[in-house]
Protein backbone atom coordinates (compact mmCIF):
# COMPACT_ATOMS: atom_id res chain seq x y z
CA UNK A 1 0.00 0.00 0.00
CA UNK A 2 3.05 2.41 0.99
CA UNK A 3 4.31 2.09 -2.53
CA UNK A 4 1.13 2.43 -4.10
CA UNK A 5 0.81 6.03 -2.11
CA UNK A 6 4.49 6.73 -2.94
CA UNK A 7 3.67 5.61 -7.34
CA UNK A 8 0.50 7.94 -6.83
CA UNK A 9 2.39 10.92 -5.44
CA UNK A 10 5.28 10.70 -8.47
CA UNK A 11 2.41 10.73 -11.03
CA UNK A 12 0.57 13.48 -9.71
CA UNK A 13 4.02 15.57 -9.36
CA UNK A 14 4.09 14.73 -13.19
CA UNK A 15 0.92 15.36 -14.21
CA UNK A 16 -0.16 18.24 -12.36
CA UNK A 17 3.79 19.99 -11.35
CA UNK A 18 5.22 19.70 -8.08
CA UNK A 19 4.08 23.30 -6.42
CA UNK A 20 2.25 22.57 -3.61
CA UNK A 21 1.42 25.68 -2.96
CA UNK A 22 -1.53 26.82 -5.06
CA UNK A 23 -1.74 29.15 -8.38
CA UNK A 24 1.46 31.21 -8.13
CA UNK A 25 1.12 34.82 -7.74
CA UNK A 26 3.84 35.55 -10.28
CA UNK A 27 2.83 38.79 -11.90
CA UNK A 28 1.54 42.23 -11.00
CA UNK A 29 -2.28 41.83 -9.43
CA UNK A 30 -1.63 37.90 -9.70
CA UNK A 31 -3.45 35.52 -11.46
CA UNK A 32 -4.46 36.66 -14.91
CA UNK A 33 -4.25 40.38 -13.45
CA UNK A 34 -7.69 39.91 -11.43
CA UNK A 35 -6.50 39.81 -7.54
CA UNK A 36 -9.09 37.20 -6.78
CA UNK A 37 -7.55 34.03 -4.45
CA UNK A 38 -9.30 31.20 -3.32
CA UNK A 39 -7.72 30.73 -0.06
CA UNK A 40 -8.66 31.30 3.32
CA UNK A 41 -6.77 34.30 4.40
CA UNK A 42 -6.68 35.65 8.50
CA UNK A 43 -9.11 38.42 8.97
CA UNK A 44 -6.82 39.96 11.81
CA UNK A 45 -3.24 40.18 12.44
CA UNK A 46 -0.76 41.84 15.09
CA UNK A 47 2.56 43.21 14.06
CA UNK A 48 3.28 43.95 17.32
CA UNK A 49 2.89 41.12 19.13
CA UNK A 50 3.26 38.76 16.08
CA UNK A 51 -0.01 37.68 16.17
CA UNK A 52 -0.89 35.39 12.87
CA UNK A 53 2.63 36.81 11.73
CA UNK A 54 4.38 33.95 10.43
CA UNK A 55 7.23 35.48 9.37
CA UNK A 56 8.75 39.12 8.43
CA UNK A 57 12.28 39.47 7.18
CA UNK A 58 13.81 42.86 6.27
CA UNK A 59 14.64 44.39 3.33
CA UNK A 60 18.26 46.08 2.27
CA UNK A 61 15.95 48.97 0.64
CA UNK A 62 12.30 50.88 -0.02
CA UNK A 63 10.23 49.83 -2.66
CA UNK A 64 6.70 50.10 -3.66
CA UNK A 65 6.39 47.05 -5.80
CA UNK A 66 4.98 44.26 -5.07
CA UNK A 67 5.88 40.79 -4.30
CA UNK A 68 5.54 37.70 -5.82
CA UNK A 69 5.23 34.13 -5.32
CA UNK A 70 6.91 31.28 -7.83
CA UNK A 71 6.21 28.28 -6.07
CA UNK A 72 8.13 27.93 -2.73
CA UNK A 73 10.06 30.79 -3.94
CA UNK A 74 9.01 34.77 -2.98
CA UNK A 75 10.62 37.33 -5.00
CA UNK A 76 10.46 41.27 -3.97
CA UNK A 77 13.06 44.53 -5.37
CA UNK A 78 14.14 47.15 -3.65
CA UNK A 79 16.53 50.28 -4.11
CA UNK A 80 18.56 52.04 -2.10
CA UNK A 81 21.54 54.84 -1.55
CA UNK A 82 21.42 58.48 -1.16
CA UNK A 83 20.07 58.80 -5.15
CA UNK A 84 18.44 54.67 -4.83
CA UNK A 85 21.23 53.80 -7.89
CA UNK A 86 21.61 50.52 -6.16
CA UNK A 87 18.96 47.81 -7.24
CA UNK A 88 17.96 44.89 -5.56
CA UNK A 89 16.51 41.59 -6.61
CA UNK A 90 15.78 39.02 -3.21
CA UNK A 91 14.30 35.70 -3.21
CA UNK A 92 12.98 33.87 0.07
CA UNK A 93 11.74 30.27 1.66
CA UNK A 94 7.89 31.12 1.61
CA UNK A 95 7.59 28.37 4.60
CA UNK A 96 10.40 29.89 6.51
CA UNK A 97 10.79 33.50 5.27
CA UNK A 98 14.79 32.58 5.29
CA UNK A 99 16.55 35.15 2.49
CA UNK A 100 17.88 32.40 -0.04
CA UNK A 101 19.47 34.71 -2.54
CA UNK A 102 20.34 38.28 -3.09
CA UNK A 103 21.03 40.34 -6.50
CA UNK A 104 22.54 43.70 -6.50
CA UNK A 105 22.84 46.10 -9.62
CA UNK A 106 23.85 49.72 -10.09
CA UNK A 107 21.14 51.76 -12.27
CA UNK A 108 21.97 52.99 -15.37
CA UNK A 109 19.18 55.62 -16.06
CA UNK A 110 17.16 58.01 -14.14
CA UNK A 111 16.98 57.58 -10.31
CA UNK A 112 15.05 60.32 -9.22
CA UNK A 113 11.41 59.66 -7.94
CA UNK A 114 8.45 61.13 -5.84
CA UNK A 115 9.36 60.57 -2.26
CA UNK A 116 6.43 58.46 -1.50
CA UNK A 117 7.82 56.32 -4.37
CA UNK A 118 11.25 54.48 -5.10
CA UNK A 119 13.46 53.05 -7.90
CA UNK A 120 11.89 49.70 -6.95
CA UNK A 121 8.25 50.73 -7.77
CA UNK A 122 7.78 47.92 -11.47
CA UNK A 123 6.17 44.48 -9.70
CA UNK A 124 8.49 42.02 -10.84
CA UNK A 125 7.15 38.79 -13.10
CA UNK A 126 7.85 35.10 -13.68
CA UNK A 127 7.13 32.51 -16.37
CA UNK A 128 8.15 29.56 -13.88
CA UNK A 129 11.28 29.29 -15.58
CA UNK A 130 13.44 33.82 -15.13
CA UNK A 131 12.17 36.60 -13.03
CA UNK A 132 12.17 39.72 -14.51
CA UNK A 133 12.77 42.59 -12.84
CA UNK A 134 12.01 46.01 -14.22
CA UNK A 135 12.80 49.58 -12.02
CA UNK A 136 11.96 53.16 -12.11
CA UNK A 137 15.47 53.73 -13.77
CA UNK A 138 14.51 51.38 -16.74
CA UNK A 139 16.72 48.72 -15.97
CA UNK A 140 15.50 45.48 -16.70
CA UNK A 141 17.13 42.19 -15.04
CA UNK A 142 16.72 38.89 -16.02
CA UNK A 143 17.71 35.81 -13.55
CA UNK A 144 16.74 32.17 -12.91
CA UNK A 145 15.04 30.96 -10.10
CA UNK A 146 17.99 30.44 -7.99
CA UNK A 147 19.13 34.28 -8.69
CA UNK A 148 21.87 33.40 -11.22
CA UNK A 149 22.02 36.54 -14.03
CA UNK A 150 21.04 35.80 -17.41
CA UNK A 151 21.23 39.21 -19.20
CA UNK A 152 20.85 42.66 -18.10
CA UNK A 153 19.01 45.56 -20.42
CA UNK A 154 19.83 49.13 -19.69
CA UNK A 155 17.04 50.12 -21.47
CA UNK A 156 17.61 53.97 -20.51
CA UNK A 157 21.23 53.98 -21.65
CA UNK A 158 19.71 53.14 -25.45
CA UNK A 159 16.92 56.20 -25.30
CA UNK A 160 18.31 58.40 -22.70
CA UNK A 161 15.59 60.57 -22.55
CA UNK A 162 13.16 58.37 -20.43
CA UNK A 163 12.40 59.60 -17.55
CA UNK A 164 9.22 60.67 -15.77
CA UNK A 165 9.54 63.91 -12.83
CA UNK A 166 8.20 61.91 -10.05
CA UNK A 167 9.67 58.29 -11.41
CA UNK A 168 8.26 55.27 -13.36
CA UNK A 169 6.20 52.50 -11.95
CA UNK A 170 4.91 50.63 -14.99
CA UNK A 171 5.14 46.82 -14.45
CA UNK A 172 6.19 44.34 -17.38
CA UNK A 173 4.43 41.71 -19.01
CA UNK A 174 4.57 38.13 -20.65
CA UNK A 175 3.42 37.56 -23.84
CA UNK A 176 4.54 34.05 -24.70
CA UNK A 177 8.38 34.14 -25.41
CA UNK A 178 7.91 37.89 -25.42
CA UNK A 179 8.62 40.87 -22.44
CA UNK A 180 6.78 43.81 -22.71
CA UNK A 181 7.85 47.37 -21.05
CA UNK A 182 5.62 50.14 -21.58
CA UNK A 183 7.83 52.81 -21.27
CA UNK A 184 5.75 56.78 -21.40
CA UNK A 185 7.21 59.94 -20.01
CA UNK A 186 7.71 63.16 -21.24
CA UNK A 187 10.55 61.93 -23.13
CA UNK A 188 11.58 59.23 -25.41
CA UNK A 189 7.91 57.12 -24.86
CA UNK A 190 7.72 53.79 -26.47
CA UNK A 191 6.38 50.15 -25.48
CA UNK A 192 9.00 47.65 -25.99
CA UNK A 193 8.89 44.07 -26.93
CA UNK A 194 11.72 41.89 -25.83
CA UNK A 195 12.83 38.08 -26.02
CA UNK A 196 12.50 36.90 -23.07
CA UNK A 197 15.50 34.07 -22.96
CA UNK A 198 17.82 36.75 -24.81
CA UNK A 199 16.80 40.27 -23.92
CA UNK A 200 17.21 41.58 -27.76
CA UNK A 201 14.88 43.88 -28.38
CA UNK A 202 12.12 42.17 -31.20
CA UNK A 203 10.37 45.78 -31.72
CA UNK A 204 9.56 49.27 -30.41
CA UNK A 205 6.39 51.50 -30.98
CA UNK A 206 6.88 55.02 -30.09
CA UNK A 207 4.09 56.68 -27.93
CA UNK A 208 2.60 59.74 -26.81
CA UNK A 209 5.02 61.61 -24.80
CA UNK A 210 2.83 61.89 -21.84
CA UNK A 211 2.94 60.88 -17.89
CA UNK A 212 1.89 57.57 -17.47
CA UNK A 213 1.89 54.64 -15.03
CA UNK A 214 -0.39 52.12 -16.24
CA UNK A 215 1.00 48.67 -16.71
CA UNK A 216 0.68 46.46 -19.75
CA UNK A 217 -2.24 43.19 -20.05
CA UNK A 218 -1.28 40.09 -22.19
CA UNK A 219 -3.76 37.54 -23.33
CA UNK A 220 -3.95 34.56 -26.02
CA UNK A 221 -6.93 33.93 -28.63
CA UNK A 222 -8.61 31.40 -29.52
CA UNK A 223 -5.66 30.55 -32.29
CA UNK A 224 -2.98 30.97 -29.33
CA UNK A 225 -1.77 34.16 -30.22
CA UNK A 226 -0.77 36.77 -28.07
CA UNK A 227 -2.29 40.64 -27.84
CA UNK A 228 -0.87 43.34 -25.77
CA UNK A 229 -3.24 46.19 -24.04
CA UNK A 230 -1.58 49.53 -23.77
CA UNK A 231 -3.39 52.27 -22.05
CA UNK A 232 -2.31 55.30 -21.87
CA UNK A 233 -4.27 58.71 -21.58
CA UNK A 234 -4.84 58.99 -25.53
CA UNK A 235 -6.33 56.10 -25.57
CA UNK A 236 -6.25 51.74 -25.37
CA UNK A 237 -4.27 49.91 -28.27
CA UNK A 238 -3.60 46.49 -28.71
CA UNK A 239 -0.20 45.49 -30.11
CA UNK A 240 0.08 41.38 -31.64
CA UNK A 241 3.01 40.54 -29.05
CA UNK A 242 5.21 39.60 -31.88
CA UNK A 243 5.79 42.56 -33.68
CA UNK A 244 4.03 45.47 -31.80
CA UNK A 245 2.18 46.26 -34.69
CA UNK A 246 -1.32 47.63 -34.34
CA UNK A 247 -4.74 45.61 -33.58
CA UNK A 248 -7.03 48.28 -32.91
CA UNK A 249 -7.50 51.00 -30.96
CA UNK A 250 -9.96 52.97 -28.41
CA UNK A 251 -9.69 56.72 -28.88
CA UNK A 252 -10.83 57.78 -25.06
CA UNK A 253 -8.91 59.43 -22.21
CA UNK A 254 -8.03 57.07 -20.19
CA UNK A 255 -6.68 56.86 -16.68
CA UNK A 256 -2.72 57.12 -15.89
CA UNK A 257 -2.47 55.12 -13.34
CA UNK A 258 -4.69 51.94 -13.11
CA UNK A 259 -4.31 49.09 -15.52
CA UNK A 260 -6.68 47.83 -17.59
CA UNK A 261 -8.53 44.31 -16.67
CA UNK A 262 -9.64 41.35 -19.25
CA UNK A 263 -11.90 38.70 -18.27
CA UNK A 264 -13.22 35.96 -20.59
CA UNK A 265 -14.23 38.35 -23.47
CA UNK A 266 -14.34 41.65 -22.05
CA UNK A 267 -12.08 44.24 -21.18
CA UNK A 268 -12.38 46.80 -18.22
CA UNK A 269 -10.19 49.85 -18.00
CA UNK A 270 -10.26 53.46 -16.71
CA UNK A 271 -12.08 55.79 -19.17
CA UNK A 272 -15.28 57.75 -18.88
CA UNK A 273 -15.36 56.57 -15.46
CA UNK A 274 -14.85 52.72 -15.94
CA UNK A 275 -15.91 51.40 -19.46
CA UNK A 276 -16.60 47.73 -20.33
CA UNK A 277 -15.70 46.64 -23.71
CA UNK A 278 -16.93 43.20 -25.08
CA UNK A 279 -13.83 41.59 -27.66
CA UNK A 280 -15.74 40.37 -30.83
CA UNK A 281 -14.55 36.63 -32.66
CA UNK A 282 -12.71 38.70 -35.72
CA UNK A 283 -10.69 40.70 -33.46
CA UNK A 284 -11.05 43.95 -34.60
CA UNK A 285 -11.91 46.99 -32.67
CA UNK A 286 -14.49 45.81 -29.42
CA UNK A 287 -17.74 47.57 -29.16
CA UNK A 288 -18.72 49.59 -25.70
CA UNK A 289 -20.64 47.84 -23.66
CA UNK A 290 -21.16 50.39 -20.98
CA UNK A 291 -19.19 53.33 -19.67
CA UNK A 292 -20.16 54.84 -16.26
CA UNK A 293 -18.61 58.16 -14.30
CA UNK A 294 -19.91 57.16 -11.44
CA UNK A 295 -17.02 54.10 -11.17
CA UNK A 296 -13.89 56.40 -11.48
CA UNK A 297 -11.01 54.56 -10.26
CA UNK A 298 -7.63 56.59 -8.88
CA UNK A 299 -4.26 54.03 -8.58
CA UNK A 300 -6.30 51.18 -7.67
CA UNK A 301 -7.09 48.93 -10.91
CA UNK A 302 -10.20 47.55 -11.36
CA UNK A 303 -11.51 43.36 -9.65
CA UNK A 304 -14.21 41.18 -11.14
CA UNK A 305 -15.47 38.48 -9.45
CA UNK A 306 -18.42 36.78 -11.04
CA UNK A 307 -21.24 39.78 -11.67
CA UNK A 308 -19.56 42.00 -9.35
CA UNK A 309 -17.11 44.43 -9.81
CA UNK A 310 -15.02 46.12 -7.72
CA UNK A 311 -13.66 49.53 -8.26
CA UNK A 312 -11.91 52.48 -5.38
CA UNK A 313 -12.70 55.40 -6.30
CA UNK A 314 -10.56 57.57 -3.95
CA UNK A 315 -11.44 55.97 -0.37
CA UNK A 316 -14.51 54.43 -1.28
CA UNK A 317 -14.78 51.02 -2.19
CA UNK A 318 -17.50 50.72 -4.79
CA UNK A 319 -19.36 47.49 -5.82
CA UNK A 320 -21.54 47.50 -9.55
CA UNK A 321 -22.77 45.19 -11.45
CA UNK A 322 -20.34 44.02 -14.53
CA UNK A 323 -22.67 43.27 -16.81
CA UNK A 324 -24.50 46.67 -16.67
CA UNK A 325 -21.92 48.98 -14.90
CA UNK A 326 -24.74 49.74 -12.23
CA UNK A 327 -23.98 50.74 -8.87
CA UNK A 328 -25.12 48.63 -6.24
CA UNK A 329 -22.89 49.76 -3.12
CA UNK A 330 -19.99 51.90 -1.51
CA UNK A 331 -18.59 51.59 1.83
CA UNK A 332 -16.05 54.84 2.61
CA UNK A 333 -12.77 53.58 3.85
CA UNK A 334 -9.66 55.81 5.48
CA UNK A 335 -6.91 57.35 3.77
CA UNK A 336 -5.10 57.08 0.63
CA UNK A 337 -4.67 54.59 -1.18
CA UNK A 338 -2.01 53.13 -4.30
CA UNK A 339 -2.55 49.44 -3.80
CA UNK A 340 -4.94 47.67 -5.23
CA UNK A 341 -6.80 45.76 -3.08
CA UNK A 342 -7.07 41.89 -3.10
CA UNK A 343 -10.70 39.81 -2.93
CA UNK A 344 -10.21 36.31 -0.56
CA UNK A 345 -12.87 34.59 1.18
CA UNK A 346 -15.59 37.35 0.65
CA UNK A 347 -13.64 40.12 1.97
CA UNK A 348 -11.61 42.62 0.31
CA UNK A 349 -8.31 43.38 2.14
CA UNK A 350 -7.06 47.25 1.64
CA UNK A 351 -4.28 48.61 2.98
CA UNK A 352 -3.70 52.30 2.40
CA UNK A 353 -0.58 54.67 2.19
CA UNK A 354 0.47 54.96 5.99
CA UNK A 355 -0.35 51.36 6.65
CA UNK A 356 -3.90 50.80 7.84
CA UNK A 357 -5.18 47.62 7.15
CA UNK A 358 -9.11 47.75 6.68
CA UNK A 359 -11.11 44.79 5.76
CA UNK A 360 -14.75 44.58 3.90
CA UNK A 361 -16.92 41.70 4.23
CA UNK A 362 -18.82 41.40 0.54
CA UNK A 363 -22.04 40.35 -0.09
CA UNK A 364 -25.24 42.59 -0.97
CA UNK A 365 -24.24 44.86 0.97
CA UNK A 366 -20.64 45.42 1.45
CA UNK A 367 -19.99 46.06 5.61
CA UNK A 368 -16.41 47.10 7.11
CA UNK A 369 -15.68 44.77 9.37
CA UNK A 370 -11.91 45.15 11.03
CA UNK A 371 -9.04 47.23 10.70
CA UNK A 372 -5.32 47.35 12.21
CA UNK A 373 -2.04 49.18 11.40
CA UNK A 374 1.14 47.82 10.14
CA UNK A 375 3.01 50.18 11.47
CA UNK A 376 4.84 50.95 8.27
CA UNK A 377 3.76 52.75 5.01
CA UNK A 378 2.22 50.04 2.48
CA UNK A 379 2.10 51.00 -1.46
CA UNK A 380 2.20 48.07 -3.01
CA UNK A 381 -0.57 45.34 -4.25
CA UNK A 382 0.07 42.09 -1.91
CA UNK A 383 0.24 38.88 -3.06
CA UNK A 384 -1.05 35.54 -2.07
CA UNK A 385 -0.49 31.91 -1.61
CA UNK A 386 -2.61 28.94 -0.27
CA UNK A 387 -3.83 30.21 2.94
CA UNK A 388 -1.46 32.99 3.30
CA UNK A 389 -0.95 36.80 2.35
CA UNK A 390 2.16 38.01 1.85
CA UNK A 391 3.10 42.01 1.56
CA UNK A 392 6.26 44.12 1.64
CA UNK A 393 5.34 47.64 3.48
CA UNK A 394 8.44 50.41 3.32
CA UNK A 395 11.57 48.10 5.23
CA UNK A 396 9.53 44.60 5.54
CA UNK A 397 8.58 41.40 3.88
CA UNK A 398 5.83 39.97 5.34
CA UNK A 399 3.96 36.68 5.67
CA UNK A 400 0.50 36.74 7.59
CA UNK A 401 -1.13 33.12 8.16
CA UNK A 402 -3.01 31.39 10.56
Amino acid sequence: MRKLKLITAFVCTILFGSNLYGVDWSDFRGPKGNPVHDGELPLNWNTKNNENVAWKSALPGRGVSSPIVVGDLVVVTASSGSKQQKLYVLGFDLDSGKQRWKRSFWATGRTYTHPTSSNAAPTPISDGEYIYAFYSSNDLVCLDLTGNLMWYRGLAHDYPKAGNDVGMASSPAIAGDVLVVQIENQGDSFASGIDRRTGTELWRVPRDPRANWSSPVAYQDAQGDYTVLLQSPSGLNAVEAKTGNEKWTKDLSCGNISSPLKIGNSIYFGAGGTTKLALNPTDTTPEVVWSANRLTANAASPIVDGDDLYILSGSIIKCADATTGELRWQVRLKGRFWATPILSNGHLYFFNQEGLVQIVKTGERGELVTEFEVGDPVLGTPAASGDALIFRSDNTLWKISQ
